[in-house]
């Protein structure tokens, strides 16, 4: 594994050359949030249907992410959603719960990629090639569409689960340890999706639960 920087782009320029353009990118989202499940994706984008404005996703709108989202969908040359869900993060931890949703990620893309570009310094066991730039969403363009499903999806999670728990406020703070969250824990107590092995959490585990349907 290669850990590539922002000047790397000669080395970055020869991969994709010498892997006929089938560059996997892989991003996520949802590692700092106390609820929810850690979404990944992975994107091999198409170099004769190019998308614009693709970028880290917490620097675009909501709007944005989501129009880019469908560009993207529909011009890539494949694409991959995977999650680790919040059991499987309390169990393994955050770290590798997320290196588990990038492997079903790029496992789950309809064409094998010959290089995989992870966004961070950090990389799942896969059997292909591999390297990872950190902030690679930013300098990246398939990190970047990657790093725009996982967030877009992993919203639309937490929109469905702020209809089923309306108490917890989802809808705003996505999960994400924001004052309205807390407050909401304290009043609250956990719900069935919160992460148990969360220290912000786990000091509310005895207070009463509301169940998630």
């Amino acid at each position: 594994m290669t850990a590539l920087l922002r000047d790397d782009l000669a080395m970055l320029e020869h991969i994709y050359v010498q892997s006929g353009g089938q560059v996997a990118g892989v991003d996520e989202a949802g590692r700092g949030p106390l609820a929810g499940p850690v979404v990944a994706a992975a994107v091999i984008l198409d170099v004769n249907k190019p998308v614009t404005g693709i970028r880290d996703s917490k620097k675009l709108s909501a709007a944005k992410r989501e129009a880019l989202s469908a560009e993207i969908k529909d011009n890539a040359l494949a694409w991959s959603i995977a999650t680790a869900s919040v059991e499987e993060i309390d169990s393994i931890n955050i770290l590798q719960a997320t290196m588990l949703a990038m492997t079903r990620a790029v496992a789950s893309l309809s064409l094998s990629p010959q290089v995989v570009i992870v966004d961070g310094n950090k990389a799942p066991a896969i059997a292909y090639e591999c390297h990872t730039a950190v902030k690679g969403d930013n300098w990246v363009p398939a990190i970047g569409a990657a790093s725009i499903l996982a967030k877009v999806e992993r919203d639309r999670i937490m929109l469905e689960a702020d209809k089923n728990l309306p108490n917890y406020g989802f809808a705003a703070h996505k999960g994400y340890p924001t004052r309205a969250h807390i407050e909401a824990l304290e009043r609250e107590g956990i719900s069935d999706i919160h992460r148990k092995s969360f220290a912000p959490v786990r000091k509310y585990a005895l207070k009463s639960k509301q169940e998630y349907r």
